[in-house]
């Protein structure tokens, strides 16, 4: 299967926004494993998280056994639009939900993992969904795409608040299975962590063609599909030089502070538009309001 034979992607940010609307509590009994001072809720909050979260299944997919367990055991290819969705509404409820309520999304995320196993065709090597190796490489992929976007693209972040952001993390690799000893507890860890995996990674056939579809999406709206090039384009210029390499991407055109700030704009308007969605603006306020409310007087 290529591609153009993965289903269109109509609904994109209707259905990732009710994800996400879904996993932000309407009366907190608490503030969860964050809480709303944590620079995690602040990166969680960036215009610039569209890119983190393209970037970082760009980064996912170089992984050929983590990919291997996408590709064969999720609806990835039958409906894409909802397996984001489901991403959408699952990052919401680890960063801003309860702590029961992150725990239990997080356990139902481990259930599923536990069904997924099998041998990969490339590598020949076994791999399971729930192994603490791959999870790990997930978790710390989404981390570094969130500070490679916000320094370009959003709101950067002090070295020390970069350090904080990667260390508050670690707990959101816990709640997936990652013992905390395994987990970056730094931007320095995690730069070493990622050269330490970069051997293992190519760019299979599967993950050229799912990302082939996500760099493009067919059956797209037509008012979003200008302003996901921009998205794209902010995405692989972000990418380290050798993940580029490894996909055959062309080196992207600079970014020029011109650049910048038209892929800015871009996302500023699809923010508007999940904004228009129902319960967004709703869930965006009560987020605000609460980390207002928790910023030291």
């Amino acid at each position: 299967m290529t591609a153009d034979q993965y289903a269109a992607a109509t609904g994109l940010i209707a259905r990732s926004a009710a994800g996400y609307v879904s996993g932000v509590p309407e009366d907190a009994a608490d503030d969860g494993f964050f809480g709303p001072a944590s620079v995690t809720w602040r990166v969680s909050t960036d215009l610039a998280a569209p890119v983190a979260g393209l970037r970082s299944l760009l980064m996912q997919a170089l992984h050929p056994l983590a990919m291997a367990g996408v590709d064969r055991h999720s609806g990835w290819r039958r409906d894409p639009v909802g397996r984001l969705a489901a991403t959408s509404a699952y990052l919401a409820a680890i960063t801003f939900g309860e702590r029961a309520a992150a725990s239990a999304v997080a356990a139902r995320v481990r259930g599923i993992h536990g069904h997924v196993r099998g041998t990969d065709a490339v590598t020949g090597r076994r791999y399971a969904a729930s192994d603490p190796a791959l999870l790990l490489w997930v978790h710390t992929t989404l981390v570094q795409s969130s500070l490679a976007a916000g320094w370009a693209f959003g709101a950067p972040l002090s070295a020390q608040d970069s350090d904080r952001y990667v260390a508050e993390m670690r707990v959101a690799a816990e709640l997936v299975g990652v013992p905390r000893p395994l987990v970056p507890a730094s931007v320095a860890d995690l730069e070493r962590y990622v050269a330490s995996v970069q051997p293992e990674l190519r760019c299979t056939l599967a993950a050229a063609e799912s990302m082939g579809y996500l760099l493009d999406p067919p059956g797209l709206e037509e008012d979003v599909a200008g302003f996901w090039r921009d998205v794209r384009d902010a995405a692989i210029a972000v990418l380290p030089d050798w993940a580029r390499e490894m996909y055959g991407y062309g080196l992207p055109p600079p970014l020029t502070p011109r650049r910048r700030t038209a892929i800015r704009q871009s996302l500023g308007i699809l923010d508007v538009m999940v904004l228009g969605e129902p319960g967004v603006l709703e869930a965006r306020q009560r987020i605000a309001q609460r980390m207002r409310a928790g910023q030291p007087a």
